[in-house]
Order: C-alpha cells, then sequence, then structure tokens
C-alpha cells in the first residue's frame, strides 16, 4: 500500500522513529566522546583562557606604563582560542594529539605545525568533501538501515567541520608577523615612537609568547613624514591602525625576518632588544616586553609538578582542577649613548639596557622587571589553600581567582 511500510507503519513513523534512534546513537557517541583525558583537558584549557579573557577584558589590567592590557593580548588570545576549537575538532578524525606533559602544559609544537599546514590546503580538501547537510542525510539513512553508528561518515564529519573551523578565524601560528598598533612622537628626541606586537609558540619548550615593543625611528624618511613643524605627531598623515608589519615600509620586510629568528624562548628580552639595537642603526628599541603563557597544570593529564598536580587531585569538580599560570618580562633602556659621526667611520646611537641585577631571577631572565601570574578556580584555590600549601606553591605570583565571570585578583 503506497505510504506504507512493512508491518503497517507509515514512511513517516519509520523516519520519525529512526530520527529517535539517530538522536539517540548521536548522544551516546557524544557522551563518549565527552569522557576521557583528552575531552578533559580541552575542557580545562578552554575554561582557562575563558577566565584569561574576563581578566584581561578589565580596563584597569596594563601591560606596563598605560597600556591596556587586553587591548593589545586579547587578540592573540583569540587566535590561541580558535587554534584550540581547531585542535578539538581535529581530534574527530585523527589521533594524532599530544601536548607537553611534562614542560608546559600546551600542545607539542608539531600541532601548531599541522594547524599551519592545513589552513592551506582547507579550501581544495572541503571541495573534495560532500555539505554537511548531504553527510548528516546519509548518516540517518545509515542507521535507519544498520541499526548502528557510521563511524566512517561520522569521521568525515569531523573533518569538515575542523576544515570549516580552521577558516573562520587567525589561529596562533608558529610566528605571527608584526603589527604597528600606535604611532606617537617622543617630544624630547623628534623621533616617531612605534608600539609594534608579534606572536611566536615556541616550539622547543611548547610555549606561546606575545611580544609588545616600544620602539623609535630615527629614518630620515619617517622624520619627515610623521614629526610636524611643532614636534609633534603630523596631524595631516592618516595611519589607519594596525599597519601589518614595521610602520616603516623599508624596514619592514628585515624587521619581519628579525622577529622569526629571534622569538626563541632561549633568548632573553635583553639578548633581543640588544640584537634589535645592533641589527637596525635607525631602529631604537625603548622597551621589550615579553608575555610567557604557561606552564598549565590540568589534574590526572599534566604531569610538570607532582604536588601541584596532587592537590588540584582533589578538587570535586574535575573541570576545574587546573591552574594556568603566564610571567609578563620587561627590558627597558636606561641611556642612550649618542650616535658618534666621524671622517673615517661613524658609530649609530646604541641603547643600554637595564637589568636588574639586585633580584637573582630576574637577572637570571635578563630583564629590567617581570611580574608572575597564576589564574586558578575558586575550587582548586580552596585545594590549595586546605592544603596549607598556597604559599609555598604561589610564592612570589599575583593570585587570580575566577568564579563564574568573574575573577578576584591579588587574594
Amino acid at each position: 500500500m503506497p505510504g506504507r511500510a512493512e508491518g503497517g507503519m507509515s514512511s513517516r513513523n519509520v523516519r520519525r522513529r529512526g530520527s529517535r534512534n539517530f538522536i539517540a546513537l548521536w548522544d551516546a557517541f557524544m557522551l563518549n566522546a565527552t569522557e576521557g583525558p583528552v575531552s578533559q583537558y580541552f575542557r580545562s584549557i578552554q575554561a582557562a583562557l575563558g577566565g584569561l579573557e574576563i581578566y584581561l577584558s578589565n580596563p584597569d589590567v596594563k601591560l606596563g606604563g598605560s597600556m591596556a592590557a587586553g587591548g593589545i593580548l586579547l587578540r592573540y588570545l583569540d587566535r590561541l582560542k580558535n587554534s584550540f576549537s581547531c585542535w578539538q575538532n581535529r581530534i574527530g578524525f585523527t589521533e594524532q594529539f599530544r601536548i607537553s606533559r611534562a614542560e608546559s602544559g600546551f600542545p607539542v609544537f608539531q600541532n601548531v605545525l599541522e594547524l599551519e599546514n592545513d589552513r592551506g590546503s582547507a579550501e581544495k580538501r572541503l571541495a573534495a568533501i560532500p555539505d554537511g547537510a548531504a553527510i548528516r542525510s546519509e548518516m540517518a539513512d545509515f542507521i535507519l538501515r544498520n541499526r548502528e553508528f557510521p563511524t566512517a561518515l561520522q569521521t568525515q564529519m569531523a573533518e569538515r567541520l575542523y576544515l570549516e573551523q580552521i577558516g573562520k578565524g587567525e589561529i596562533f601560528s608558529p610566528l605571527v608577523l608584526p603589527e604597528t598598533i600606535h604611532v606617537s612622537v617622543n617630544e624630547k628626541s623628534g623621533r616617531p615612537l612605534c608600539i609594534v606586537t608579534w606572536a611566536v609558540f615556541d616550539g622547543a619548550n611548547t610555549l606561546p609568547m606575545v611580544y609588545v615593543a616600544g620602539i623609535e625611528d630615527s629614518s630620515d624618511n619617517m622624520t619627515r613624514l610623521l614629526v610636524g613643524r611643532d614636534g609633534k605627531l603630523n596631524p595631516e598623515v592618516e595611519i589607519p591602525l594596525p599597519v601589518g608589519g614595521l610602520l616603516n615600509p623599508e624596514l619592514a620586510a628585515a624587521f619581519d625576518d628579525f622577529v622569526g629568528k629571534n622569538g626563541a624562548y632561549s633568548l632573553t628580552p635583553a639578548t633581543i632588544a640588544t640584537n634589535m639595537d645592533k641589527d637596525f642603526p635607525t631602529l631604537h628599541p625603548k622597551v621589550l616586553r615579553r608575555v610567557v603563557l604557561g606552564p598549565f597544570y590540568s589534574a590526572g593529564i599534566t604531569e610538570n609538578n607532582a604536588r601541584i598536580n596532587e592537590i588540584l587531585s582533589r578538587v570535586r569538580k574535575p573541570d576545574n582542577a587546573w591552574l594556568l599560570t603566564w610571567t609578563v618580562q620587561e627590558v627597558f633602556s636606561k641611556a642612550e649613548r649618542p650616535a658618534v659621526k666621524g671622517f673615517f667611520s661613524s658609530t649609530p646611537a646604541m641603547q643600554e639596557f637595564h637589568i636588574e641585577t639586585n633580584d637573582l631571577e630576574a637577572a637570571r631572565m635578563g630583564v629590567s622587571a617581570y611580574e608572575k601570574h597564576a589564574l586558578v578556580p575558586h575550587d582548586a584555590y580552596q585545594a590549595l589553600y586546605a592544603s596549607g600549601e598556597a604559599a609555598a606553591i604561589f610564592g612570589n605570583y599575583k593570585v587570580h581567582v575566577i568564579s563564574g565571570n568573574n575573577v578576584v585578583s591579588e587574594v
């Protein structure tokens, strides 16, 4: 009979029951997918990055001087969050995902490289995969026919979601090229002053890092263009910030190459600033800040600090059993040796960078100053505090406790 299936059941009812079976099987699959250490890791790191976003969104949080930290760092945090969303989708069709469990707690460098490579081929690969609606329809038909979950189709769907996600937003690449985000004039020196930012994912130490530099430019072309007769920024020059790369077009390509070669965590900020000063005679780095994100600790997953992990394991809700740390390092110029112009040779102006030798850790880092921060959920902070070792664990860290959508600092 038309409109009837075997047993007298209408095709509409068959489809409705098949839809219920599909949903039940899909829910079972998703429940299974949300269990285990990999899923716990993603939930924990996403909660940590979300908490950091809340902290940085506070306009009172500064990155040295009067610069709002959020205005600079949130763009790079968005890149990192996008990368983690991509990695989470990627494990739906490949098992190749590893983190640095004993060191930083972040994904190993190979994962970063794979995202970068896949980003370039995403459009071509997507063209070879059926669209999402077609895959879902085929999955439903497979369940109706076979009464089991279509693993191969689910893998195909996961790959499509991954390739779509990787094209949605910018990722945290091995090197995020420089941008000029602020331009002014130092009225004392008469030079244009640019704030330039870039980021590096250090492969050896698996650490994401953001750099912020205040650089004066004594190039004739930039001085003529940007400095008005009154010694202030020329109001007739429109600068559509942020500008990709160093503002000086004659040095932009060389500067990109420089940061790519001088971004490793093993290089101290003082070494990087000194190298910049030597390599670019007309660039004068007055301050260089580096924000090093990590280590990240997660109970039952990371092994980078046995005592912290043991205490975090007491937290009742695994999603709250984590601790995120970061360090802000700064080196600044305390004086400038003026340029010497001679008949046979000339010496460019050189910076004298201050290293705080009275602080052993600052001297070891090669910085003028530093700040160490720790972000922890309220439940985890209570466990650390109850252990009686909170003071020893946090030491000279500035502690920020997240509860819901609020972050309380300096507890």
